[in-house]
């Protein structure tokens, strides 16, 4: 079913609005993919915060035409699921995480901070944690050096502490 031109312009704009609002793109092949399959990568990404959208490559490449996405243009070509997401690694982790269970899934290529990424960019960027994790090892980070420094002088304390107790009895033996 082909759409009309008033149809396509819709399309264009709303993936126009996903653009502008993601950090990241990226896009696979999904020929093979059972519906069944693609259902859960759809929930999957849902849950996650990420749009997926199977576009006309010719619609993407307009949409895309003027952001920091535009770099990967050239790349659409094929049968491509769009993930678009706000967050910075979502994206490439509901996809990367999809395609290690199936194989009919291959991951071309993305895009973000306006840079291209081939396939192994978009694992790496699926690699690094989430933000509350990267919070949480960089407050342990921030608090290592205070801690080793308490540690030691809880240690100094307790070394003149205890030499204190045990030079007192000697003392008042000696008297």
């Amino acid at each position: 079913m082909s759409l009309n031109r008033s149809e396509k312009e819709a399309v264009i704009s709303d993936v126009t609005g996903l653009a502008a609002k993601a950090q990241t793109l990226v896009m696979a092949e999904y020929r093979g993919v059972t519906v069944a399959d693609m259902t859960k990568l759809r929930s999957s990404a849902r849950s996650n915060g990420v749009s997926l959208s199977v576009l006309k490559n010719t619609l993407a490449r307009r949409a895309v035409a003027g952001s920091a996405f535009e770099v990967v243009s050239d790349q659409m070509t094929g049968p491509l699921i769009y993930g678009f997401s706000v967050d910075a690694v979502a994206a490439a982790k509901v996809v990367a995480e999809f395609a290690k269970t199936n194989d009919k899934l291959v991951i071309r290529g993305g895009a973000y901070g306006g840079k291209a990424l081939d396939v192994n960019g978009v694992k790496q960027l699926a690699s690094i944690p989430p933000k509350e994790v990267l919070l949480a090892q960089l407050l342990g980070l921030m608090q290592s050096p205070i801690s080793r420094t308490a540690r030691v002088l809880a240690a100094i304390a307790e070394k003149k502490g205890a030499g204190v107790q045990e030079t007192a009895p000697a003392e008042a033996v000696a008297a």
